[in-house]
């Protein structure tokens, strides 16, 4: 995705008001903040422009709101953990975005910023609406996007918005989020390896089709294995399953024949007859009718880790089990605990990605270091299929 325009690191921005479009999307409980990552990857760029001098509307969403202003979606928790994070002054606006808004705006001073309240509490926003769009635009000089997560939608903040605003710009996470993409699919560091999870095939069917022409080898993990194991006639109980998928997986093999791919599935799992038993570890031909496969097993942790020691680049994206019960998260820690040994000793390249992935990572009580670890989702699968964002592509 070449001739994105970056934020110029020299760019005089002092006393600008800059608009500024982040993910803030974090898990929120009882009103308190279960997962910090994404908020504690913004901080940098944040305390940039202040030390820089700018001023600065900060622009992001909380969950899927239906009816309006919800309050459970409220961005008030992390308005008050950002209050706590950032050496300034920080405002709080949840009033409509109009006038009133802008006056506030001018009552900002060097270094100050301003959080709205959840941006999809608009309709408009969602629906990218073009007069919002402009109303957004008018709120600030330069426009900034460093939400590479939300980039796939087109959204009032992340798209039509660009159209009212002379200078627009991708920040500088959007930037890492672009080139660690770019380094399994276009700047590869061969041999590649891909550790794909999830439970449906029918979502990452495009993902999985490019990455064959790009890649040495793909290992098919979590709930969406189940489908090649039945597909291949192994038994496997009551465990999750997509229907429809013989034509889906019959094309994948013979795609990965046609491009030299090799694809790996599970030879033993850890199994039980319910979401929050106990792990019994079985072969592919042994899997009761009563039972669930919730884990790789330890054959297939070897076979894992040996791809990897044979690997120059690793990109993973979903967990390798039921991982929410400690009994299931073997596999997934096995992977994660290989990645990031060979990231550290064999400068190995390492790209995770997913909602999931990084939860699962964030519940290893291990210090573990990779390449890059994406918090995008969708945006992040997207990209791999090579598909050009909409929120991305109006930054060229």
């Amino acid at each position: 995705m070449s001739g994105i325009k970056y934020f110029p690191t020299k760019l005089n921005i002092e006393n600008k008001t800059i608009i500024l479009r982040v993910d803030l999307n974090v898990p929120i409980k009882n009103h308190e903040i279960q997962d910090f990552t994404r908020i504690s990857l913004i901080l940098p760029f944040l305390n940039e422009l202040i030390s820089r001098k700018s001023k600065i509307v900060i622009l992001t969403h909380l969950g899927r709101p239906k009816d309006g202003k919800n309050k459970e979606l409220s961005l008030m928790p992390v308005y008050k953990y950002l209050k706590k994070e950032i050496k300034s002054n920080l405002y709080f606006y949840a009033g409509d975005v109009d006038e009133e808004t802008k006056k506030k705006i001018t009552y900002l001073k060097k270094g100050d910023v301003l959080l709205l309240e959840n941006i999809r509490f608009f309709q408009e926003e969602s629906s990218n609406d073009e007069l919002f769009a402009k109303k957004l635009a008018n709120l600030g000089e330069i426009y900034i996007n460093d939400a590479f997560s939300c980039s796939h939608r087109k959204q009032a903040s992340l798209h039509k918005i660009t159209k009212f605003i002379n200078e627009t710009y991708a920040g500088p996470l959007l930037k890492k989020e672009v080139e660690a993409i770019d380094m399994v699919i276009k700047n590869k560091k061969k041999p590649v390896t891909c550790i794909i999870g999830g439970s449906k095939i029918s979502t990452k069917i495009n993902v999985i089709s490019n990455l064959i022409k790009n890649v040495d080898s793909i290992i098919i993990v979590g709930a969406m294995a189940n489908n090649f194991l039945a597909y291949k006639g192994f038994k496997i109980g009551k465990s999750l399953i997509e229907k429809n998928t013989r034509e889906i997986i019959k094309d994948i093999y013979s795609y990965s024949e046609k491009f030299n791919c090799k694809i790996v599935i599970p030879e033993d799992f850890y199994v039980s007859k319910s979401f929050d038993g106990l792990a019994t570890l079985k072969e592919n031909k042994s899997v009761a009718d009563d039972e669930l496969i919730l884990d790789i097993g330890d054959s297939t942790i070897k076979k894992i880790e040996k791809e990897i020691d044979n690997s120059n680049t690793v990109l993973w994206n979903g967990p390798a089990g039921y991982f929410e019960n400690e009994n299931f998260n073997k596999g997934t820690n096995a992977i994660a605990e290989k990645i990031s040994e060979n990231t550290v000793n064999k400068s190995l390249i390492s790209i995770l990605g997913g909602g999931d992935t990084v939860s699962a990572i964030n519940k290893i009580k291990k210090e573990l270091s990779f390449t890059h670890l994406s918090t995008a989702g969708g945006a992040f699968l997207e990209y791999l299929e090579g598909k050009d964002l909409p929120g991305i592509s109006v930054l060229k």
